[in-house]
Formats: C-alpha cells, sequence, structure tokens
C-alpha cells in the first residue's frame, strides 16, 4: 500500500477557559489513502468537526493542538509556514460546510464565488474556472448548468446550494476534502442527490476525504472505514461492513440501537370524537409566490401529526399559517370549533397560548442575553400572571419535567448550554404556556440521534402525560415512524396523502409516498449503490 496522503499520530487538542486549559481531543490517530473516505461518527461533543478542521492544521477560537503530528503528503501541518499553510488550504484541501446557505456571500453570484479560490491560487484564468464550473454542475446533474451559475444564493434550492458547494470544492482539484455534516438540514430526496455527487466526484478525481456525520445511515453509504469517537476518545474503528454489522464497543452498539427507537402508539380516533384543529381549503404565501394550495387537514386531541414532504413544500409555511405568524390569503383555521384569526396579533391571549412552537434552531430562538429561568419564566408571567415566587416554583417544575436540573441551569444563559439542552429549554418554555397544540418545526434535525432519541422520548412522555396535541414538521421519514400517529404529505403545497401512519406508509403507498419512503437512508452499505441502479435517485 502507498503512502498515505493523510497521518495523525497521537492528537490533542485543548479547549482555553476560566479555569485554564483542558483536553478535549485525546490522542487520537488515523491514516486516510487517496481515493478513500473515512467516517467520523458521535454525538454531539465527541470531536468529529474538531479533528477533521485539525487535518486542516487549523482549530476553532478557544482551542490549540497541545500534541501529535499531523502530516498531510509528508507536510507537517503544525509547523508548516503561513503562507505556505495558505497556499494549501483552498487549493489542496478543501472544506464543505454544513449550511451551504450560511457559507456563500449573498450579494455575488454563485459561479464568482466559485472561482474565487482557483483565480486566487493563479490556477487557471478566469474564463477557463467558469468553463470548469459549468462542466462540474452538468457532471452532478444540476438544472441549466449553463445559467445556475448566473444566479444568487437565495435563487436556488437548499439541496442545489449544498451541490454548488461541493462542486465549488472540487474547483482546485484537491488531494482532500473535509465534509462537515453537509446533508443535516436536506429532505430525504435532495440528500441523496448530494450523496451521488460527493461520491461520484471522490471516485473520479480520486480526492481523499473525512466525511463527519451523526446520521450512522448516511455514513453506511458514504464511507470506507468508520471511527466511532466519545468525549474525544476513539471507541471503536474498521471497515465499515464489520463496524456496521458486528460492532465491538458497548457504546457503538447503542448508537446503532438508537435507529429503533419506536414511541407507544395511540389509539385510533373514535368516531364520535371532536377535532381540535381544522384547516379548510388555506393558500397562503410571500409575495407574488403561492406555497400553500387548498391545504385542510383535521386534528384530534392527544395525536401527534407528522407534516412531510421535500425541501419547498410547504410544510414550514403551514406551521406559520397555524401559529398566525403567517395569515394565509384563503380558507379558515378552527380551534375546538370556533374560527381563529389568521394574524396572531388579533387573537385573544388565549388563543396564543393554546397554540406554541418550538424551533428548529434553539441557537437563534432563546435570547442569548436571558437566563434559562428568565425565558422560561416569561410565557409563566404573560399567560398566567403568577407571582414571582409561584412564577420561580412553576420553572422549577417545568425545567425538571424536561430533565434539566432547576439549580444547575436556572441561572445559565443559552451559550452555556448544548445543542440538546438549549432545545430542552425551547420545550419548557412552550410548555409553560400550558398549551393544547405544540407545532414542532424540525426540531431533532440538528441534534446527533442520541440526543435526538432523549428529545423524541422526551415529546412522546409530556404527549402520554399531559395530553399534548403535537404538529410535527420534519423531513426525517425514521422520526416520523417513531412518533407520529397521523400523517399529512405534501408536494409543491398541496396535499398528496393524510391519514393514520399506518394506511400511509402501507404499500400500494402514493407513487410520491413512496419516492420518500425509498429515499430513506438503510444501514445497508449496499443501499444507495442499488438505488442508483435501479434509477430511483
Amino acid at each position: 500500500m502507498s503512502e498515505p496522503l493523510l497521518k495523525i499520530t497521537g492528537l490533542r487538542i485543548e479547549a482555553g477557559g476560566t479555569d485554564g486549559w483542558s483536553e478535549i481531543v485525546h490522542g487520537i490517530d488515523l491514516q486516510l489513502q487517496r481515493g478513500k473516505i473515512l467516517g467520523l461518527v458521535g454525538e454531539s461533543g465527541a470531536g468529529k468537526s474538531t479533528i477533521g478542521l485539525a487535518a486542516m492544521g487549523y482549530t476553532r477560537d478557544g482551542c490549540r493542538i497541545s500534541g501529535g503530528e499531523i502530516l498531510f503528503d509528508g507536510i507537517d501541518m503544525r509547523q508548516v509556514p503561513e503562507a505556505q499553510h495558505r497556499e494549501l488550504l483552498g487549493a489542496r484541501i478543501a472544506y464543505v460546510a454544513q449550511s451551504a446557505a450560511a457559507s456563500f456571500n449573498p450579494a455575488h453570484r454563485l459561479i464568482d464565488q466559485h472561482c474565487e479560490s482557483a483565480l486566487e491560487h493563479g490556477l487557471v484564468a478566469r474564463e477557463q474556472a467558469r468553463r470548469d464550473a459549468v462542466e462540474l454542475y452538468r457532471k452532478i446533474s444540476l438544472p441549466e448548468p449553463e445559467a445556475i451559475g448566473e444566479r444568487y444564493p437565495h435563487q436556488v434550492s437548499g439541496g442545489q446550494l449544498q451541490r454548488i458547494m461541493t462542486a465549488m470544492a472540487m474547483s482546485c482539484r484537491p488531494d482532500l476534502i473535509i465534509f462537515d455534516e453537509p446533508t443535516t438540514a436536506l429532505d430525504v430526496t435532495t440528500q441523496i442527490d448530494v450523496l451521488l455527487t460527493i461520491r461520484e466526484l471522490v471516485r473520479e478525481f480520486q480526492v481523499a476525504a473525512i466525511y463527519i456525520s451523526h446520521d450512522l445511515a448516511v455514513v453506511a453509504q458514504m464511507a470506507d472505514e468508520v471511527m466511532v469517537l466519545k468525549d474525544g476518545h476513539m471507541v471503536e474503528r474498521g471497515d465499515k461492513r464489520q463496524v456496521i454489522a458486528q460492532p465491538q464497543a458497548d457504546y457503538t452498539r447503542s448508537l446503532w440501537a438508537v435507529r429503533n427507537l419506536a414511541c407507544e402508539a395511540r389509539p385510533p380516533v373514535a368516531d364520535d370524537q371532536q377535532p381540535l384543529l381544522e384547516l379548510r381549503g388555506i393558500r397562503a404565501g410571500y409575495g407574488n409566490k403561492q406555497v400553500l394550495d387548498d391545504v385542510s387537514l383535521t386534528v384530534f386531541p392527544g395525536r401527534t401529526l407528522a407534516i412531510v414532504g421535500e425541501s419547498g413544500s410547504g410544510k414550514s409555511t403551514l406551521g406559520r399559517c397555524i401559529t398566525g405568524a403567517l395569515p394565509s390569503r384563503e380558507g379558515s383555521i378552527l380551534f375546538r370549533g370556533a374560527p381563529l384569526a389568521g394574524h396572531y396579533a388579533k387573537r385573544s391571549r388565549d388563543e396564543l397560548r393554546a397554540i406554541q412552537m418550538i424551533y428548529q434552531m434553539a441557537d437563534t430562538a432563546l435570547n442569548p442575553r436571558h437566563r434559562v429561568g428568565d425565558i422560561v419564566g416569561r410565557p409563566l408571567q404573560f399567560y398566567g400572571g403568577l407571582s414571582a415566587a409561584r412564577r420561580d416554583e412553576r420553572t422549577r417544575e417545568l425545567l425538571s419535567a424536561v430533565g434539566l436540573e432547576p439549580g444547575r441551569f436556572m441561572a445559565r444563559r443559552p451559550g452555556e448550554l448544548s445543542g440538546g439542552q438549549k432545545q430542552r429549554v425551547g420545550i419548557a418554555r412552550a410548555l409553560a404556556a400550558d398549551p393544547a397544540v405544540i407545532v414542532c418545526d424540525e426540531i431533532t434535525s440538528a441534534l446527533d440521534q442520541l440526543v435526538a432519541e432523549g428529545i423524541l422520548r422526551l415529546i412522546d412522555d409530556l404527549k402520554q402525560s399531559l395530553g399534548v396535541t403535537y404538529l410535527f414538521i420534519t423531513h426525517d421519514l425514521s422520526v416520523v415512524k417513531s412518533i407520529a400517529d397521523d400523517v399529512l404529505v405534501l408536494k409543491a403545497g398541496r396535499v398528496v396523502d393524510f391519514g393514520e401512519k399506518q394506511r400511509v406508509f402501507t404499500p400500494p403507498c402514493d407513487s410520491y409516498v413512496t419516492r420518500l419512503l425509498d429515499s430513506m437512508p438503510q444501514m445497508d452499505p449496499d443501499w444507495l449503490d442499488g438505488l442508483s441502479q435501479r434509477g430511483v435517485a
């Protein structure tokens, strides 16, 4: 076997804090050959992204590499002069971020951003860089490859933007690419397009890649080898087939078991049961763009309705209509048989209290300046008018209910919490209003599988104990199969199917539902190849 392109030995990384430096990555070893993909798997805080960045000779602010050796094609990345390091990054080592939308400059056309690295490194002339960009767009099956680069980032879909970012990483024909959760926020059908793009480019150009993900089924499709990490330690490493079929470590087996989560099913709706929430003929949109077209649904008390569909299907728009954040253009919303005003400002305080929302990104949904106790306590005061003592007592009860010890968390601010802890605070804040309905908008999409499992179990426990009704917006059909009682399938703003989960997902299904189900990544390492051969992707 030839010398590895990347060789890391005894890597140690420290993070700085008020108490000095503490080690967060503990003596990691890895090797990576050209044309191979190493999958890094583990829960939040395992060190996946930290190790991926260290392969580039880089650490985030507040961290430092304290030990070990990082050799890229024989170059010591810890000792390389700064000018040479800059020449390597972008040209020979590329990085694909989790959020393409946050990584592109909204003020510049896509093709100009694509060509920037090759031009900066003086590899080709501008016209050649543009021709190469179009050829890459054509290779990865982007629509209108000659024209799509002339658009701005907001003028293409999330999946197209992620594929363009992957093509951009290839603009200098690098030897190593770090893929950091590149498909986490994508729906299942778009995800397949991106995964196939990545694999095709890695194989054709014999690029070495590190693929970071908390989605085990995705890693099963992408990686040749898998490294499982926990708290900065390597737990297990090996050929992906061996690690998937016969994991050696208890921790690895626990990660695999999370995929089998199944919450308690509710009995069928009784014939005489009255609906809690009804939508009739909803049409809604933004400006001249219509997003929802004649959407109707019925939600019964104590049940979970999953709202699914591809990006752009109108899932989040529907949630905004229900909460009153976006008034519908046509149609009506009834709560317990009485009509609700389209705009939240025209709803009574009791109507506002009855329908609450938990947001996808807890980072932006929680005020970073406020303490947890105040974040949860404010709706208690707004809706319940509780005294300070009773508000404090109820806040403690709610934090305990979502698995956060009040004594540890009341005085903390969001920046001192993990992603899963922030999402639990968001749940407690929604519960503080004592709602009848909670709209959950992709609340587990950015969480690793162990943390997501905890959140889903919490959601289900609260449904059983408090009788809360959920509208659960998600693109993850494995989550739908775990927690939903009923399913609404949207495509391009129209209802494809609606009913009890068992009926909607039992063959023969609607062709679009079948496509969604077929697009769910499986732990079978050959699943993506088989999907491509059958022409599903």
